[in-house]
């Protein structure tokens, strides 16, 4: 099976919380790989922190849309956010912070499109 009959049937069988979640993982398995090159590896870094921008880019114009079904609070805080990842980025390539808080961000968006962990609905 050819790698583009593989990604073709994995996105047929993908929801889009499934994809998003995917997408997710992997911007920030480029992030994580970013945080850990040399400063000098510019485009490596570039390239990761271009990626996680767009990706957030992305949802705040969709939160922007007034079509969008989303409740309005949780748009504006995805918005909000996505302004703070594009101040971050640019901190982090002026070299005054680093990739954490980005990954940390990031990895909470990819636990709640992840659900509820397998012991929740004992909690419940």
């Amino acid at each position: 099976m050819s790698l583009q009959a593989y990604k073709t049937a994995a996105t047929r069988t993908e929801n889009p919380r499934e994809m998003e979640y995917r997408l997710f993982g992997q911007v920030t398995r480029a992030l994580m790989h970013a945080s850990t090159v040399d400063p000098s590896d510019v485009a490596t870094r570039i390239d990761a922190l271009d990626w996680n921008r767009r990706l957030w880019s992305a949802l705040a114009t969709d939160c922007a849309n007034p079509d969008n079904g989303m409740d309005k609070a949780l748009r504006a805080q995805i918005i909000s956010i996505s302004l703070f990842v594009s101040r971050h980025s640019s901190t982090i390539m002026r070299g005054e912070d680093d990739f954490e808080a980005l990954i940390d961000i990031n990895k909470m968006v990819m636990q709640g499109l992840a659900g509820p962990g397998p012991g929740a609905q004992q909690a419940a």
